[in-house]
């Protein structure tokens, strides 16, 4: 489990097919590194599987290669890295799962006094997990979501962000790693099927009552 908070901005040293996946290598400042650990590398949660000088190897599989940018990054290119959070420590982003949902690609960036506006598309089976002041990781970074649509979304990178992560870089056109928030996730398997089947004799349910006050507060 990440916070998005990105630790370290290291760079993609090599890409090697094995099998039907890829050994990834990995340079990166992050120390000491333990085998076996859990790493978010652009959003993606990895397993340090070696440990090699200036950085780290890990095993991407071909599911993996195929659902994220990873299969696609160029090799030199610089990758968010966050290792997974300790218990009791600050969770400063939002709960970032490193499970990446899909693609989103940038069709817009716009200044915004010192900040950057950034626009993306997405798949619109997920606009049931993108909401207006959620959160959403992007290539693993946390970020509040300003406005949504059906198709698209807009967060705005300040300075500090801008300076810390690659985002800064990310050009119109560009493919990024996109997971929604998990709880919205589990929000909406809810309403979709987990709602309780008891009925009282007025045909009402304790969900029913629990839906009603957060559509009177706006949730829904």
């Amino acid at each position: 489990m990440f916070t998005g908070l990105v630790e370290s901005v290291g760079r993609l040293e090599a890409r090697t097919a094995r099998g039907v996946g890829a050994r990834l290598r990995v340079s990166t400042s992050l120390a000491p590194l333990v085998l076996g650990e859990s790493i978010a590398v652009m959003g993606v949660c990895l397993t340090v599987d070696a440990i090699v000088s200036g950085g780290f190897e890990a095993d991407a599989s071909a599911e993996t290669l195929a659902r994220t940018t990873l299969g696609r990054l160029p090799v030199g290119r610089a990758v968010h890295l966050e290792r997974a959070m300790q218990v009791g420590g600050r969770l400063g982003g939002h709960i970032v799962a490193g499970h990446v949902d899909g693609l989103a690609r940038l069709v817009e960036r716009r200044a915004l006094g010192h900040a950057v506006d950034l626009t993306f598309g997405f798949e619109p089976e997920l606009a049931p997990f993108v909401a207006k002041k959620g959160s959403v990781a992007i290539d693993g970074v946390s970020l509040t979501v300003n406005e949504a649509s059906r198709d698209r979304f807009h967060v705005v990178i300040v300075p500090h962000t801008q300076e810390a992560t690659a985002l800064s870089g990310v050009s119109v056109g560009d493919w990024c790693n996109l997971e929604v928030d998990v709880l919205a996730r589990y929000v909406a398997r809810w309403l979709e099927f987990g709602r309780s089947a008891e009925r009282n004799a007025e045909g009402s349910s304790p969900d029913d009552a629990m839906l009603a006050k957060l559509a009177a507060s706006g949730y829904l």
